[in-house]
């Protein structure tokens, strides 16, 4: 991780194999950005993936969600940033520059289309990155092996549009610094049960698969 990020004085030790130490306790921290869109969406997802992290992993866990805007003082105390929503995705020119810095400097973003951001979302990562192109990642990227299994790439939580999930993204040189999981929702499988009915074997493929997005994001 780069020393930007002053207030983690070691992001992370390997202790051992499975063994992790931080110097902070991690949170994600979610976007609160423009355009109209609902950047809260899904309010009882990451407090679930929190617990099902730190009940599941050795990642020391503040099961408090963070809620920050690219343009706050205090960006850099947090690696992973999370968004997601439905509408409208608008960055301004400052946090475009921002977000940039951020993660070339070592900062990382998923972004799960909660359905309906997909095409504002791509417009605003062009904006950010205009020189930088989407890949979209094969089913034997260490993403989908470094903690859970998932030999077919990203679980199908929602149909959407009846399209194959995808995980889609952006580099700089080798290290992957954003990835966007699209036609799947994983932000919707991580909520409560009850609030979508899906059934449990997909609440923990969404659970699951977000450790692997965390894991990979704190240990590539």
């Amino acid at each position: 991780m780069s020393v930007y990020f002053k207030n983690i004085k070691t992001i992370i030790i390997i202790f051992t194999i499975t063994k992790l130490i931080f110097a902070q306790d991690f949170s994600i921290a979610r976007v609160h950005y423009d355009g109209g869109g609902d950047w809260y969406g899904d309010p009882s997802s990451i407090p679930n993936l929190l617990n099902f992290i730190n009940e599941n992993t050795s990642i020391a866990v503040n099961l408090e969600e963070v809620k920050i805007k690219l343009t706050d003082s205090d960006l850099y105390y947090y690696p992973f940033l999370y968004l997601t929503g439905h509408g409208n995705i608008r960055f301004s020119e400052d946090e475009v520059g921002i977000l940039r810095e951020y993660l070339k400097k070592g900062g990382f973003l998923h972004a799960d289309d909660n359905y309906g951001m997909d095409k504002s979302f791509r417009r605003e990562m062009k904006r950010v990155f205009p020189e930088k192109e989407w890949v979209e990642l094969s089913y034997n990227h260490e993403i989908f092996h470094t903690f859970y299994e998932f030999p077919n790439g990203l679980p199908k939580i929602h149909e959407h549009d009846g399209k194959p999930a995808q995980g889609l993204g952006l580099f700089e040189g080798e290290r992957l610094i954003v990835f966007y999981t699209y036609e799947t929702d994983l932000g919707d499988g991580w909520e409560d049960i009850e609030v979508h009915k899906d059934p449990q074997y997909l609440h923990e493929a969404a659970l699951k698969m977000g450790v692997n997005i965390i894991w990979f994001a704190l240990t590539q």
